[in-house]
């Protein structure tokens, strides 16, 4: 059945469709911003990939092994973001005034300087309050 067959004003079939047009652009535009990863996100899912990470599991309890190279216990982050997800972070810096100051210079270097991060989902029976961390 046409619109026209219907005996609608022409106007507002016409407003309607340029309604529903704009919003199909506005959706296509929105797409196309929205699959842009913000340079934090990159950043972050970097890390991810490059944080090596155990989960093991108990009876009672999860076990969270992270791999973090290089970083001391002070320096590593562990939070709950969200109720649900625990977060493990660190950075690791190279001293370069040190390194140039006593003469060091890298051979080989294949312990890698930047951000460590991992995020596990907890089980829905986590009790976040029992959550503890040891290096």
């Amino acid at each position: 059945m046409e619109w026209r067959s219907m005996e609608f004003d022409g106007d507002l079939i016409s407003t309607l469709r340029d309604l529903i047009d704009f919003t199909e652009d506005a959706g296509k535009h929105l797409a196309t911003a929205s699959s842009t990863p913000s340079h934090a996100y990159v950043r972050d899912a970097k890390a991810m990939a490059k944080t090596q990470a155990d989960v093991k599991e108990s009876p009672n309890s999860f076990e969270y092994v992270v791999d973090m190279p290089g970083v001391k216990p002070t320096e590593v982050k562990v939070q709950l973001e969200g109720g649900n997800v625990l977060v493990v972070s660190s950075e690791r810096k190279r001293d370069k005034e040190r390194e140039e100051k006593e003469g060091i210079k890298y051979v080989r270097m294949e312990r890698r300087a930047g951000k460590f991060m991992r995020r596990f989902v907890l089980p829905e029976n986590a009790n976040t309050d029992r959550i503890t961390a040891r290096c």
